[in-house]
């Protein structure tokens, strides 16, 4: 696959603002985030007030019912949406003062997206789905294959790589989806409803994937969720209330929690 003379290529090397960076221990810090939008005559306020950090290597969940605003707070974390007011720093960066090519690069090279509905191409195999962004970076074709084969193995799909996504169960594609975000080794993956599709069983063996890749490859995994099962690994939960963080739990909280639910005596 070659790449159109016309498509305006990412950038391959960081833009200046995130270039000789010492290392950060927030990589993700929102500030009085405000979020409104018109609908018809009236205003909703999907975002009133947000403020939090993000560690380096966090595991975070963010929970809250339908219109708590988790999903408008998930889009102004990766850059896909613009605040009405406040900040979202990456790496200490407002990414509201990127222009349309710094915001390439951190779409492209910074964090890697996971959504509810896995956005496959269907007539590309799983190996052209995740080449897709490598090519688009600027990976040759046969670098982009080899890293393509890599990241389907580590989520365990390497006999899978020719295989369609209408050939692959829910749960093969949701993993198809997640090599996919690794394209481009993102420090940091946002993954909206990763199991809101997929059975309880299929379900955990994304969230322990997810946990695993936190773990043992230093990613920093935000998810936006319905899924208490995700309180198993979790470091901190947000909790969304009327488009506010209504309250934080941290890991030893959440721990409590669980051994309350399986009966056991706490404390």
């Amino acid at each position: 696959m070659q790449q159109s003379q016309s498509a305006t290529p990412v950038p391959t090397e960081p833009p200046a603002k995130f270039k000789d960076q010492l290392p950060i221990e927030n990589t993700v810090r929102v500030r009085n985030l405000i979020k409104k939008y018109e609908m018809g005559t009236s205003e909703v306020q999907a975002l009133r007030g947000v403020n939090f950090e993000i560690q380096r290597g966090e595991y975070i969940s963010i929970m809250g019912p339908s219109g708590s605003g988790k999903s408008t707070l998930f889009n102004m974390i990766g850059g896909l949406d613009k605040p009405t007011e406040g900040r979202v720093y990456i790496d200490e960066v407002d990414i509201a003062q990127l222009d349309a090519y710094e915001l390439a690069w951190l779409r492209c090279r910074k964090i890697g997206y996971i959504f509810q509905s896995f956005n496959l191409i269907p007539v590309m195999t799983a190996l052209e789905n995740v080449s897709l962004p490598m090519i688009f970076a600027g990976m040759t074709a046969d670098d982009s294959r080899d890293r393509a084969v890599e990241k389907l193995s580590l989520v365990e799909l390497g006999d899978r790589v020719q295989h369609k996504p209408l050939e692959l169960s829910g749960g093969q594609q949701q993993r198809v989806a997640i090599a996919r975000s690794l394209a481009n080794d993102p420090a940091i993956v946002l993954a909206d409803e990763p199991t809101g599709n997929l059975d309880t069983k299929t379900g955990l063996v994304i969230i322990d994937l997810l946990k695993r890749l936190n773990s043992e490859e230093g990613i920093t995994i935000i998810t936006a969720t319905h899924d208490t099962k995700m309180l198993d690994v979790s470091d901190r939960i947000f909790h969304m209330a009327d488009g506010k963080v209504d309250r934080t739990e941290a890991r030893n909280e959440i721990d409590l929690q669980v051994g309350k639910l399986d009966g056991e005596e706490v404390g």
